[in-house]
């Protein structure tokens, strides 16, 4: 079976991607006068420990070959950051506190996401200082829209625009374009431009509100100097009373789950339960929707999906901030 890869025509793609700059990329140390930084220093060192003994060779750009330890060597790693062995286990033990330059080289040399770039950062006592929310679609998420193409999929980022459907997604025929700047965005669609094909009970409602407000709250408090997720969160406390209240005083999380109807175009409807799972790596979540299995909902979703024809994997593009 061959899964498209398309994009979606019409909607074109911001300017700035989830690329990850190190170069100027940290601001100075935090935290309170006097801190020794002892805990974060071990931690720091068994976070590059780890990331070095998980990172393919050929993912660094060196030979395989046959190898006697896991992941890169710390010689290796020190060739790749520009810094001796001797440092690098000086680092990796805790006995050194680490620069914010040496934070950009390690990060380079591992080529890691943004995650765990962002952790490296916070162990090491700098706070990342472009803030911008990632919103590159990782293989991660590409492997679970390619391998569960029967089941309605999306792929969001922190700031849950959606940034990825699948076909099995589309065809529940729900989601409209409105042309409003957030159009694509699960939370403005929400709580400010609710869709007319989307039904839920007061209680999974609740829920769902929940769940994005957290999520949004979350995100801001990692990217604070992202200004479209600033410019959103402040549009929809504007429109939206009911998520200001929220915002203020959110709700707790019971479960990241809830159920809905999603009433089709020509008049039929379909229940499913939506069950949000986290990519962390690239700091996306996507979100799976079943039905219960045996149900008429089982068999009316199959035969929406089988409808749709050829699976395909759009790349959602935005017309906004957000």
């Amino acid at each position: 079976m061959t899964i498209r890869h398309d994009r979606l025509v019409g909607i074109p793609v911001p300017g700035r991607t989830g690329a990850l700059d190190v170069d100027a990329a940290v601001t100075p140390p935090f935290g309170p006068a006097g801190h020794t930084w002892a805990v974060e220093r071990q931690e720091f060192g068994a976070a590059v420990r780890q990331l070095r003994e998980g990172t393919a060779p050929a993912a660094a750009g060196l030979p395989t070959g046959r190898r006697r330890v896991q992941g890169l060597r710390r010689e290796e790693l020190g060739e790749l950051a520009g810094m001796s062995p001797d440092y690098v286990r000086r680092l990796e033990q805790g006995r050194s506190h680490p620069s914010a330059g040496v934070v950009n080289a390690i990060a380079r040399a591992l080529r890691v996401g943004r995650a765990d770039y962002e952790r490296l950062c916070a162990l090491a006592g700098y706070a990342a200082a472009d803030g911008q929310v990632p919103n590159e679609v990782g293989p991660g998420a590409m492997r679970l829209l390619e391998r569960f193409t029967d089941t309605p999929m999306f792929v969001s980022d922190a700031a849950m625009n959606l940034i990825a459907v699948n076909s099995a997604f589309l065809a529940l025929g729900h989601w409209d374009l409105t042309g409003d700047p957030w159009e694509w965005n699960i939370a403005w669609r929400t709580f400010c431009d609710p869709f007319s094909g989307f039904r839920q009970s007061t209680v999974d409602a609740t829920d769902h509100e929940a769940i994005l407000v957290t999520r949004l709250r979350s995100a801001l408090l990692r990217y604070p100097a992202d200004a479209s997720l600033a410019a959103l969160v402040d549009e929809m406390r504007s429109r939206s009373r009911l998520f200001d209240t929220l915002w203020r005083t959110p709700r707790p999380v019971a479960a990241y789950e809830s159920s809905a109807a999603f009433i089709h175009p020509d008049g039929g409807a379909v229940t499913l339960v939506g069950s949000l799972l986290a990519i962390p790596g690239d700091d996306l979540a996507a979100l799976m929707l079943t039905a219960a299995p045996g149900s008429a909902d089982a068999a009316r979703l199959a035969e929406l999906v089988g409808d749709a024809g050829e699976p395909t994997i759009i790349r959602v593009g935005r017309s906004g901030p957000g």
